[in-house]
């Protein structure tokens, strides 16, 4: 697909506002129709408006979540042919995220212990679970 350089991180979209990616888990990912979905526990910093304080027995706030790209036109993981969204989805692993970067207009980067996978697709809409 692509591997050119950033040109926006995912701190810079306001979606992501009051979340750390890089302390987040996907736990799978799928497709609903042409929608991509990444399953995650998200890490929730304290000026995110759904914050709550960690019970004694927490150390952070971890909430579910899902990452949803709409209108997915094409997913690849790193030096993989492009293909069917619901097959390739099916396919990646879970794991830690170490960065989520827009890389064109319409074009976003995932990376993290599953490898890097490039998804073609609208602006990222984050959504916690029960919001």
């Amino acid at each position: 697909m692509t591997d050119r350089p950033a040109t926006a991180s995912w701190r810079d979209l306001r979606e992501f506002a009051g979340v750390d990616l890089t302390k987040s888990f996907v736990l799978s990912w799928h497709a609903e129709g042409d929608t991509l979905v990444i399953d995650i526990d998200l890490f929730l910093e304290p000026e995110h408006p759904f914050y709550e304080t960690p019970r004694p027995a927490e150390q952070v706030c971890i909430r579910p979540a899902r990452i949803e790209f709409p209108y997915c036109d094409a997913l690849a993981k790193e030096g993989e042919e492009a293909g069917k969204l619901v097959d390739i989805a099916e396919e990646l692993e879970h794991g830690a995220i170490a960065d989520l970067a827009v890389v064109d207009e319409g074009r976003y980067a995932l990376r993290g212990d599953f490898g890097t996978v490039f998804v073609i697709a609208e602006r990222p809409v984050l959504r916690l679970a029960g919001s």
